[in-house]
């Protein structure tokens, strides 16, 4: 079918231009509804004259709605946009973009979805329709144990995921660390516990602090529904995880304003699993923890990291450097572009 395209393109480039254009004022309704005609021309670079010609043309084609608080999709037209993502993204370059950045992280595979998720809360809810797709096309059939990371990103994302159980496969969702003080929707509990009901998989839970003294640890150990949960968690065949950015991540982790200061000093842009790295990839701190350590992830068969943003591209940069090869990136266009700008692969 795209080879059909490309001749089309060759005689008619018109059409293809139309066809993509109409696309991205679908497509940026989507991610903004409901938008005003100024705000939308002003995103998409459009005059208001051309824009109106454009969006009173869908809307006769009943795919916008206009009201007092601006435009929205139609059913048909969520309909439509949905159906024309897939199409769209190998026309225009998505799965170059995608395979150069697989190719540059020396990764099993990058997921790319338009857009920036610093601007577009929706992209956030695209990186969760993705990772479904790749669970429900890489997971084995039996019990899989899945270690799950917290985060505000991974808990946008398991509200979106769908119904993974089969007759043959049975998903264990486990929190891959213990809390770390934030708020208690988008510590791992949670967000493993989400995945876990949108999935139709059951879970456990870890009701313990990520950082405790020694006399505290040891003490714990001896729990047995503790150390069941922890087993756990050692014999997980898949994990799930963001990227934070290092400052960022340390307020969260409440961490001193000395400790703050020592991570400035030494250039972190990056944490994750409680590891601190430099634009380099080098470790430059590590928070001791329960749970899921780096080293663990390399034994993991399937792993999948999820981040995005242009603000994130260092971070997503600066960690990949240290991720195992069997690892898929679910990112954004803004992300990847921001990481390969330069690059000559």
């Amino acid at each position: 079918m795209l080879d059909d395209f490309r001749v089309i393109e060759m005689i008619a480039p018109d059409v293809l231009a139309t066809i993509q254009e109409r696309y991205r004022i679908l497509q940026n309704i989507y991610w903004m509804q409901p938008v005003g005609r100024r705000v939308l021309a002003d995103k998409l670079a459009f005059t208001e004259r051309a824009l109106r010609t454009e969006t009173d043309f869908l809307k006769k084609l009943k795919l916008i709605d206009a009201s007092k608080s601006g435009m929205k999709l139609t059913e048909k037209g969520e309909e439509t946009y949905q159906q024309l993502s897939g199409f769209m993204d190998q026309v225009f370059g998505m799965n170059h973009l995608e395979r150069s950045l697989a190719k540059y992280f020396g990764i099993a595979r990058c997921l790319v979805t338009p857009g920036d998720s610093d601007q577009q809360e929706k992209v956030i809810k695209e990186f969760g329709h993705l990772l479904w797709e790749a669970l429900d096309q890489q997971l084995p059939n039996g019990q899989n144990i899945i270690a799950v990371m917290g985060g505000t990103t991974m808990a946008e994302v398991a509200e979106e995921l769908s119904a993974l159980e089969t007759d043959a496969r049975h998903n264990v969702f486990v929190p891959a660390r213990g809390g770390i003080g934030e708020a208690v929707n988008v510590q791992a509990n949670s967000v493993s516990a989400v995945m876990a009901m949108k999935t139709k998989g059951t879970y456990r839970s870890l009701f313990v602090p990520e950082q405790l003294s020694r006399a505290t640890y040891h003490s714990l150990m001896q729990e047995p529904s503790i150390l069941e949960v922890l087993n756990l968690i050692s014999e997980a065949n898949c994990v799930i995880h963001s990227i934070g950015k290092a400052i960022y991540m340390a307020a969260r982790r409440k961490m001193t304003e000395e400790e703050i200061l020592m991570l400035k000093q030494k250039n972190a842009v990056a944490e994750s699993f409680g590891y601190f790295f430099d634009e380099s990839g080098e470790i430059v701190h590590r928070i001791p923890r329960i749970g899921l350590q780096l080293k663990d992830v390399s034994q993991v068969p399937y792993v999948f990291a999820v981040a995005g943003g242009k603000s994130k591209a260092k971070a997503i940069h600066a960690y990949m450097k240290n991720a195992p090869k069997q690892t898929w990136l679910i990112t954004d266009e803004a992300a990847a572009s921001e990481i390969l700008k330069g690059v000559t692969l």
